[in-house]
């Protein structure tokens, strides 16, 4: 058990702590703010405050943790060992950076709470973020943090051992469209029809004929080969299911219809399936209720996790809406258009509401990058690797979102990809 003294115990720094010590490291943490009750304790134990009491392990606090609301904060970019870092210390501070603010800032992300440029969407973009202006969005710092950390740490006390993670590889499947031609009505087929007309798209004008009079397999339509190659690599997929309305930016089939209900539950026989909420449900808790309902009622299960579809992950108010609807587990946290780890991580944590000052029960679980099929995919090969790498020296877990879109056979590179990528990182 670590015993940290400090002078002040708040909701921030108690959940900064666990989540650093306790969740990514493995040790356990206690605290108080009573002197000789931390000189009394004979085992590890470490200060969080200006200045040191005497030689103990001793870290320099900033305030960010022991604030409310949200400020102006100043940052400096630094380097540790040639590893971005902010809120430096004094040099008498074992450790030079006040990692815990850091790991704060970025886990609660602190600056989307600030004013900044949003994009067409209304969303907060990756250029606005702290990472991508100094060049540190493909690294998962706060894990690097936590490893350079406990290796200082352990020198001070070499009999401490932190847990052991592994590293894990998460593939979350997005299900925007179901099919690309059969189950879609009279009327969006006849549009479809005239539109590659119209456009001159005569191989998918043959391509969606042959679907309908049953000469081709749908070629969205690829969950069976799917579900057996996740099988073959022991490997867990995320399915997540858009079942909203049709709208401009929401294009599924009914969820009326049989043949996709049926999908959703053999897919949810062999994998963990999810809500991919609908665009306009992320400003309008009725509709996301709405549609939680409907996949509970197609899967006869209880529905616990959600993604956002187009990434509309308005900060904080999305995520109250997901724990008022008893969502636990959310998989939004990241860019549709930018590979990196959003919050700065590699590891699931916990949503803390600045606006409340509390930890809550959503467990956020971030990916660090989204296929939309809108580039070419060996473009991303190399960077796509070198994160995998970062994400494996520090036993994390490497997430990445794809479409059953892009996964299709009028995708091959996407598809080889996804498939390396099962081969050679699972």
């Amino acid at each position: 058990m670590l015993l940290v003294y400090t002078q002040k115990i708040t909701p921030r720094l108690r959940y900064t702590f666990k989540h650093l010590m306790t969740r990514i490291l493995g040790i356990p943490v206690d605290f108080t703010t009573k002197i000789e009750t931390f000189i009394a304790h004979n085992e590890v134990k470490m200060s969080y405050v200006k200045q040191p009491l005497g030689d103990e392990f001793f870290v320099r606090c900033q305030d960010l943790l022991f604030e409310q609301g949200i400020g102006e904060v100043e940052l400096t970019i630094q380097q540790w060992d040639e590893i971005p870092c902010f809120f430096p210390a004094s040099e008498k501070s074992t450790v030079p950076y006040d990692i815990f603010a850091a790991s704060f800032y970025m886990l609660s992300r602190y600056e989307e709470y600030l004013p900044y440029v949003k994009d067409e969407h209304g969303r907060y973009t990756a250029q606005e973020s702290l990472a991508f202006k100094n060049n540190f969005l493909t690294i998962p710092v706060v894990d690097i943090w936590c490893q350079k950390f406990l290796k200082i740490f352990q020198e001070k006390f070499p009999n401490i051992v932190a847990e052991k993670r592994t590293f894990t590889y998460k593939p979350i499947v997005n299900i925007p469209v179901a099919f690309a031609y059969k189950k879609r009505g009279m009327i969006r087929t006849l549009g479809g029809f005239a539109t590659d007309i119209v456009r001159l798209r005569f191989s998918r004008f043959i391509d969606r004929l042959a679907v309908l009079i049953g000469m081709k397999e749908d070629p969205y339509d690829n969950f069976e080969a799917f579900i057996k190659l996740h099988k073959e690599y022991k490997t867990k997929a995320f399915y997540f299911f858009q079942i909203g309305d049709y709208s401009t930016y929401d294009h599924n089939i009914s969820v009326y219809k049989n043949v996709f209900i049926r999908l959703i539950k053999n897919v949810s026989d062999y994998s963990k399936v999810g809500l991919l909420a609908s665009y306009d449900s992320s400003a309008d808790i009725k509709k996301l209720k709405m549609e939680k309902k409907r996949l509970t009622t197609s899967i006869n299960k209880p529905v616990k996790r959600v993604r956002q579809h187009y990434n509309m992950l308005n900060m904080p108010q999305f995520y109250r809406n997901l724990i008022d609807l008893e969502f636990t587990e959310d998989y939004s946290m990241g860019y549709r258009d930018t590979i990196g780890f959003r919050a700065g991580t590699c590891s699931p944590f916990y949503f803390y509401d600045i606006g409340m000052e509390i930890q809550t029960p959503l467990q956020v679980h971030p990916f660090c990058m989204q296929f939309t099929g809108e580039v070419d995919a060996e473009i991303f090969t190399d960077e796509i690797m070198k994160m995998a790498t970062e994400v494996q020296k520090v036993n994390g877990t490497f997430a990445a979102v794809f479409h059953n879109v892009v996964l299709s056979e009028q995708n091959i590179a996407w598809k080889k990809l996804y498939i390396n990528l099962l081969k050679n990182i699972s």
